[in-house]
């Protein structure tokens, strides 16, 4: 049974005419007819009743005809999956992400994919930098929006979409926290909070980079991981901290202090990372959008 015999037994059911039946399939009467015979014998059942009026389906062949209109919807479906599939409009998509890309990268990416591509299932897993890139190199993930700079190898092509400075975060009541301005030579005796060492490495690193171009080696009095959780040791009073520039908008009771000159010693962001040669069609469509939108974002 093949699904061309099917659409013929269909299209022969809505003419009830082997004539007419065949003019709507572009070929002959006498090949129509052989077709239908044959599947009957296949089947071993009579499909239609010829009468002097033209066809009828037989009781079985009500039967077979339901089965023959599900089965060739889901032909179609299956079609339409491979197309949609190849083009990156249908399938799974796996996204990793820091967590100081919840500050305005996330909302304005994924709403949008999700209009654009409504066939797409977002897998979503929040990480840090370095296991977001392991992943990306065990093909576990398919793209990740990662701090940038990246200090951990990596296969994986980088694009920077968000750019960045680091700023000082302070207590609401702190003598900082009214300043237009603090020197990080300034924060000496100050307890700060840095980044873990083990799981934020590179931000560990430019933290450290900048203490020491201003001379200070800082009081760390405690590490975290997620920019969220540092600001939140901050409003603590647990201590000061520097954290990206974007983390203003979810910053809360912190205050956020421009650092002396830090801008221009040491650049931030976010990026997208991908494997390009074996990025799927649904990550190529995520990295257009994402650069898309960004480019848009940028001109306005």
């Amino acid at each position: 049974m093949e699904l061309r015999q099917l659409k013929q037994l269909l299209v022969l059911s809505e003419t009830l005419n082997f004539h007419r039946a065949a003019e709507r399939l572009h070929m002959a009467q006498p090949p129509l007819s052989t077709a239908i015979k044959k599947l009957e014998e296949e089947l071993g059942v009579q499909l239609f009743e010829r009468l002097p009026a033209g066809l009828k389906p037989t009781p079985a062949g009500e039967v077979v005809l339901r089965y023959a209109r599900t089965t060739l919807f889901y032909a179609d479906e299956v079609r339409r999956a491979a197309k949609e599939g190849a083009a990156g409009e249908q399938g799974e998509l796996r996204v990793g992400f820091v967590g100081s890309s919840t500050y305005g990268l996330m909302p304005r990416i994924l709403p949008a994919f999700r209009r654009a591509y409504p066939r797409v299932d977002l897998i979503i897993e929040e990480s840090t930098t370095a296991e977001l890139l392991r992943r990306l190199d065990e093909h576990s993930l398919d793209v990740a929006l990662v701090r940038f700079p990246v200090l951990e190898p990596s296969d994986a092509r980088l694009v920077l979409l968000q750019h960045d400075h680091l700023v000082l975060a302070v207590p609401t009541d702190s003598p900082y926290a009214g300043r237009d301005e603090v020197a990080l030579s300034e924060l000496a005796q100050e307890p700060f909070i840095g980044y873990s060492r083990t799981h934020v490495p590179a931000m560990h690193a430019l933290v450290l980079y900048a203490f020491q171009t201003a001379g200070v080696q800082p009081r760390i009095a405690q590490e975290a991981i997620q920019v969220q959780t540092i600001l939140s040791l901050v409003e603590s009073g647990l201590g000061v901290a520097l954290v990206p520039a974007v983390a203003r908008r979810n910053a809360g009771s912190v205050a956020l202090v421009k650092v002396t000159g830090l801008a221009e010693i040491i650049k931030v962001g976010i990026a997208l990372a991908v494997h390009p040669d074996t990025a799927s069609p649904t990550a190529a469509n995520f990295m257009a959008m994402a650069l898309q939108l960004m480019a848009a974002d940028a001109s306005d």
